[in-house]
């Protein structure tokens, strides 16, 4: 690992498909504040986030597994990868012989159609094919409400949109900005739309272009 890096957080992978004026109040404001979503996600996640290795001969459940990528630029933890011995794996440090690695992801709620858990997920991939020096084609996205298990295939479109992912959350950080977005439906359930204010900037915008016009319309009389 390189130590003159600063390693930026895996999980903001999926914060900037979201929504980048999030991850910029998140990553250069460091503003956080917990809804009652925010509040079960984290309940239901304590299950799975605590760091252990479970075992039944050559099939492991590694939990809460740090990973690291120097390609992308970020480090976190996987919630689970499943670890089952094959003589075409890679050598982990766990054990002492060769497993194939299968990440799975947890998120809160029910099953549903999101880009940047899938994001999130195969970064984690490419975070284990970097440091282990192996193949993971596959993982998984669990949704802990509904007991539900979504296979998500990490093809090539997949990885190249983790690559273009990463590249702007680094240019978010290296420039300190926090974008302006939006306002949408999703704003309302956010738990930072006290301190982003979606829609002060388009009101303020519509002002001073009122006062623009009306400026020009006296002149004009």
């Amino acid at each position: 690992m390189k130590c003159d890096v600063e390693y930026l957080p895996l999980s903001y992978l999926s914060q900037l498909g979201y929504c980048p004026r999030r991850v910029g109040l998140l990553l250069n404001e460091r503003i956080w504040l917990e809804s009652s979503d925010t509040a079960k996600g984290r309940k239901e996640h304590e299950s799975v986030h605590t760091q252990r290795i479970e075992r039944r001969g050559q099939e492991l459940k590694l939990f809460e597994y740090p990973v690291v990528s120097n390609n992308l630029g970020v480090s976190g933890k996987c919630d689970l990868i499943e670890a089952r011995g094959d003589p075409s794996g890679c050598r982990i440090p766990a054990v002492d012989f060769p497993v194939l690695l299968y990440p799975v992801e947890y998120k809160h709620g029910k099953l549903r159609e999101e880009k940047e858990y899938k994001i999130q997920l195969c970064a984690q991939a490419m975070c284990l094919e970097e440091m282990y020096h192996t193949s993971i084609p596959e993982g998984a996205l669990f949704y802990i409400s509904s007991h539900r298990r979504q296979r998500v295939m990490l093809d090539e479109p997949l990885r190249r949109l983790v690559l273009e992912t990463a590249k702007e959350l680094r240019r978010i950080r290296e420039t300190l900005m926090v974008p302006v977005a939006p306002y949408s439906e999703k704003c309302r359930r956010c738990s930072l739309l006290e301190y982003c204010m979606p829609t002060v900037g388009h009101s303020a915008r519509a002002y001073c272009q009122k006062l623009a016009q009306e400026a020009k319309e006296v002149e004009m009389v």
